[in-house]
């Protein structure tokens, strides 16, 4: 009796303790994991729609979202070590997304002597960039540069805002026994000293080479210092052959930390040569990598890497290869980029009725797409002129044509001067636009006055024509042609102002909504990258920036004052500005 009475005892017990479980598990959350960060306190902007969404919390676990939501909701993953940050009125937003620039080229940037005019630098004379390089030789920010390559280079002269051009012999007063460079705001033109030219072996006999231009003295074969395109590029490829990889590596780490400090948690190379290559790969394999870098193998002279395993939709250690870039013209502002229509005033050594000039002809544009298309290589091409432009919409309509058309995402770089009927191709061609609308604000006096004239400067960087075919668009700095600066980028896009303060195109502007959507959630799509970056979503990248204001609060002429507080890239903090 007393055997039996125990096993119903026992049988009460264990009915009463699935009860207890069961309602416990009614009051549990089920399956939460815990936060190593919890974020609330501010405007948390998502990025999640056409129009803006908040958030009230944000948890992050590792290099992920893992909440975006209910404060109350996103407490439920606070355990032991959970990090809760108030963020006293500031805004979160994700990690911006660079659209095109150079990283590696901007390290060289940050190493040697800065000669961009006002407002960020101090050359706005011919006089002040020679004294500037002359300081330059006992300046230890710029002396490992100069000891490495025996060479004294400057970056950033912009002739839009110079009293005159250079020319090699203001470079001789800096020095006749070493090298001596100054390479254009554009990237794509510079001035050497008659010692630079000697090393590049050009005098009054060396020819101009495809796609470039050796500038002369007036009535004389004598080259007067002034390199356009590929003889530019010819002369700077031999002096980066210089670098050691020691300062290779330290030029791509001081080009990283200016990415964190404007917010950017993905930057972009956007013309690896070989020597790029080897540096970045160094730094994946030695974990140097703080932000997500994706680089675009210069297809001309460099795409033997492609068959590298960095080619991959994945990054190893931050770092990736997403396809190949292609150049089919200049620079507008340095008045080499080829137009359909004259320059408004042709630069000097050229006739009026001047217009640019290719890279390539058509047959070598039209194989270097077919190859990149037929490799499932994603292809970026640098297009400025309304002439580029059409060589690159034909080059793509050939392709599409001979292998079939599908989602390769081929993207326009610049194409600043693109017409309303190209702007309609873009679309029925698969072609992402990246746009350079800071060119409103560095260069758009420069336009209106001597490059292009009204009407045609008012349709540069036209984002509210593309947008209104329904596309998606991203904008860029191409740095180092300016600093990485995001929200000058911002700026730009919304206010279209000059430097004298009128607005260029005032059609053109979009919302600030729109010009963050082309700095984060676009730029993500365009790099194919859409399903973990450029929005706050669960199971996204936590690539996230704090800023100490709404951009969607303020003035739209306020926002170039917005401050980057904080850049977190996979969780982890890489840049604060405290």
């Amino acid at each position: 009796m007393k055997h039996h009475l125990a096993i119903a005892c026992s049988l009460l017990a264990l009915t009463a303790c699935d009860k207890t479980s069961e309602q416990t598990a009614k009051t549990l959350p089920l399956q939460v994991s815990a936060a190593d960060t919890i974020y609330y306190g501010g405007d948390i902007l998502t990025m999640t729609g056409d129009e803006p969404e908040y958030a009230q919390a944000i948890a992050t676990q590792g290099d992920k979202i893992i909440f975006v939501g209910d404060k109350t909701k996103a407490l439920e993953h606070k355990f032991g070590k959970t990090k809760l940050i108030d963020l006293q009125g500031k805004t979160l937003m994700p990690g911006f997304v660079d659209g095109h620039s150079h990283v590696y080229a901007v390290g060289l940037q940050a190493m040697v002597a800065n000669v961009l005019p006002s407002p960020d630098g101090d050359a706005n004379s011919v006089e002040q960039i020679v004294n500037i390089l002359t300081a330059a030789q006992n300046n230890p920010d710029y002396t490992t540069f100069i000891e490495k390559t025996g060479a004294i280079l400057g970056f950033g002269y912009d002739d839009a805002e110079l009293d005159r051009y250079p020319t090699k012999m203001d470079l001789d007063r800096v020095s006749t026994e070493k090298p001596v460079i100054i390479i254009h705001t554009s990237g794509h033109l510079s001035v050497a000293n008659t010692k630079a030219l000697a090393m590049a072996g050009i005098d009054e006999n060396t020819e101009n080479p495809d796609g470039g231009i050796i500038r002369r003295m007036t009535n004389s074969q004598e080259p007067n210092g002034v390199l356009e395109e590929n003889a530019h590029f010819g002369l700077l490829f031999k002096l980066m052959k210089s670098v050691d990889p020691d300062l290779q590596d330290l030029m791509l780490q001081e080009g990283q930390k200016l990415y964190t400090k404007y917010g950017y948690t993905t930057a972009q190379e956007g013309r690896a040569t070989q020597e790029a290559y080897d540096s970045m790969v160094r730094a994946s394999k030695a974990d140097k990598f703080v932000i997500d870098i994706v680089a675009y193998a210069d297809m001309a002279t460099s795409s033997g890497f492609m068959d590298s395993a960095y080619n991959s939709n994945t990054y190893t250690n931050h770092f990736r290869i997403g396809g190949v870039k292609l150049n089919f013209d200049g620079s507008p502002q340095g008045k080499t980029a080829w137009l359909s229509q004259p320059y408004l005033k042709a630069p000097e050594g050229q006739e009026q009725g001047y217009a640019g000039y290719p890279t390539f002809n058509d047959e070598q544009a039209y194989q270097y797409i077919e190859t990149a298309f037929a490799n499932d290589w994603q292809v970026m091409t640098h297009a400025n002129g309304d002439a580029a432009i059409e060589q690159f919409l034909n080059a793509v309509e050939s392709a599409n044509n001979k292998l079939g058309k599908k989602d390769r995402r081929p993207v326009l770089i610049h194409g600043q001067t693109i017409r309303q009927d190209q702007v309609n191709r873009l679309k029925e061609l698969g072609i992402f636009p990246s746009l350079f609308p800071m060119h409103t604000f560095y260069w758009g006096d420069w336009h209106v006055n001597s490059v292009l004239g009204h009407p045609r400067a008012d349709f540069i960087s036209p984002t509210q024509a593309v947008r209104k075919q329904g596309l998606m668009f991203s904008t860029h700095h191409d740095a180092p042609v300016a600093l990485p600066d995001a929200l000058r980028v911002l700026d730009a896009t919304v206010n279209r102002t000059t430097r004298t303060d009128q607005v260029l195109g005032p059609e053109q502007r979009v919302s600030v909504y729109t010009a963050l959507q082309a700095m984060t959630t676009w730029p993500a799509y365009q790099h194919f990258e859409e399903n973990s970056k450029g929005q706050l979503k669960q199971g996204m990248q936590a690539d996230l920036i704090i800023l100490d204001k709404n951009p969607l609060k303020i003035k739209p002429v306020e926002l170039h004052n917005l401050q980057v507080l904080e850049t977190i890239s996979r969780g982890e903090t890489v840049y604060s500005k405290n």
